[in-house]
């Protein structure tokens, strides 16, 4: 691929057929609800498998907030699910815009290094965690924008709803 390109559509990001997917993942990397249960449902137990081996070599504390790794996908179509911690917007202080834009930039650089030159993000942070989805979306926007300029990649940005991609747009001027 030698064009850079961002792709923003409603959807099911578990069935994004694309090198990397993006797993919105708590810092224990075991699962748990909205995307990160969902990615680990359709992906199967490989994914829970490879996370426990990451817990118990590399990250035995969890995977700090704004740090990205890779494991396989499992029964997804992607090759890779990328795990990255978001901020709590509540508890993240000063530091939240920052973390939630290292979330994209690692994801995207883990990715790049594997070979990936397609990659399927959803809006990380804004369900439970509690990011503003206007202030997360302008973020994202310019995370994924600076580095795609560097190293081109087709970005997908998969939105659960209507509404959610709308307003992605909206504040975004797009």
């Amino acid at each position: 691929m030698k064009s850079a390109e961002i792709i923003i559509k409603e959807g099911d990001i578990t069935i994004e057929d694309v090198c990397a997917v993006v797993n919105a993942a708590n810092s224990s990397l075991m699962g748990g609800g909205g995307v990160d249960g969902a990615i680990h449902r359709a992906g199967g137990p490989e994914i829970l498998k490879a996370c426990r081996d990451l817990r118990r070599q590399r990250y035995p504390e969890g995977l700090p907030t704004g740090e990205a790794v890779a494991t396989t996908a499992g029964r997804l179509p992607a090759e890779y699910v990328i795990h990255t911690v978001g901020p709590v917007y509540a508890v993240c202080q000063g530091d939240c815009a920052q973390l939630l834009k290292a979330c994209y930039t690692n994801s995207l650089s883990t990715a790049y290094d594997l070979g990936c030159r397609t990659i399927a993000f959803p809006a990380i942070s804004t369900g439970v965690y509690g990011y503003p989805p206007d202030q997360a979306a302008t973020i994202a926007y310019g995370a994924i924008s600076e580095f795609i300029s560097r190293f081109p990649m087709q970005v997908r940005l998969i939105f659960h709803s209507e509404e959610s991609l709308s307003l992605f747009k909206k504040s975004n001027g797009l």
